[in-house]
């Protein structure tokens, strides 16, 4: 999770001024500096959020009930077929997580490969204190994405959907699928679990591995291209703050450990929307016209990378 020291004041200084000049909305809790040491240590699970305890799925949905539904379709519908821009390109989005992980603990502790080590296949990942489950907030937020990119020509692939296995899929696979589909562009999305007062986005990009299965040099540097489009688009469009707790106000992280990143061989990067366990961004990600611009600030940062010159 370490950033260059010559790129972090500029950056840090560049992301609080955006924040700034978009209005601050939501702003947060208090000033964007540096990474709080007692979280950067925590942020170091499997999926690429900090590590939490999370509450099995509550029977209702938190702390804010959906009020927009995600764009769907039947599981057995065929996926558009798009003649605009992106006609031609292939976008793997991946869901972080699965809201049944909590019933396969056996499956998802099983140790996989990622390169430089081995680590769990899947955690259950965070919720909102009172319910909400990243695993919905990621798939809502994926439908959405996959809609706007579609709608465009792009070819959209999910490595989960709500008519698929019962847990997982594990990390190794979740970057073979984008690998075998050639995408273009990956993205995984999540949503922190870090403290309250915590709050903001931050993108996580590949940095430079090459041991085992894993070798991301040939995509680290279109990967930082992919992460530094999405982190400027999602603050316009939602006007979440870069993350007061890591990335020095950058909105960005670089990550070694994650298997998600390390074994992929296309550009791609995860996004933490925001902190599920901090109220004033628990009242966002659970807010459907919210995910909506979420999924729209995401989906610019990707068009602006395929769209590149």
């Amino acid at each position: 999770m370490t950033v260059a020291l010559a790129a972090l004041v500029p950056g840090a200084l560049l992301g609080w001024l955006v924040y700034e000049a978009v209005g601050g909305s939501g702003g947060s809790s208090g000033a964007v500096g540096p990474a709080s040491p007692s979280v950067t240590s925590a942020a170091s699970s499997t999926s690429g959020s900090s590590v939490r305890t999370a509450a099995p799925p509550a029977t209702r949905s938190g702390s804010g009930s959906p009020d927009a539904k995600a764009p769907s379709r039947k599981p057995d519908a065929p996926a558009p077929t798009g003649s605009g821009p992106l006609k031609g390109k292939v976008v793997v989005i991946d869901p972080g997580h699965n809201p049944g992980n909590f019933q396969h603990a056996a499956e998802i502790n099983r140790q996989v490969d990622i390169g430089t080590n081995r680590k769990e296949c899947d955690t259950t990942g965070t919720s909102t204190n009172a319910g909400y489950t990243e695993a919905r907030f990621t798939l809502d937020v994926a439908h959405r994405l996959r809609a706007i990119l579609e709608r465009q020509g792009a070819t959209v692939k999910l490595t989960r959907d709500a008519d698929g296995p019962a847990w997982g899929p594990c990390v190794d696979e979740r970057a073979r699928i984008g690998n075998t589909a050639r995408a273009d562009a990956a993205i995984s999305i999540h949503a922190d679990g870090a403290a309250e007062g915590d709050r903001g986005y931050h993108v996580i990009l590949p940095g430079s591995v090459h041991a085992g299965a894993a070798d991301t040099r040939p995509i680290t540097g279109p990967s930082r291209d992919l992460g530094t489009r999405i982190a400027g688009t999602f603050l316009r469009v939602t006007g979440e703050p870069p993350s007061n707790y890591l990335g020095a106000g950058t909105g960005l992280v670089t990550r070694t450990d994650l298997g998600g990143l390390n074994l992929s061989t296309v550009p791609k990067v995860f996004i933490e929307c925001g902190n599920m366990r901090d109220s004033k961004d628990a009242a966002l990600l659970t807010s459907g016209a919210w995910r909506q611009k979420a999924a729209q600030g995401i989906s610019e940062g990707i068009v602006s990378f395929l769209r590149r010159s």
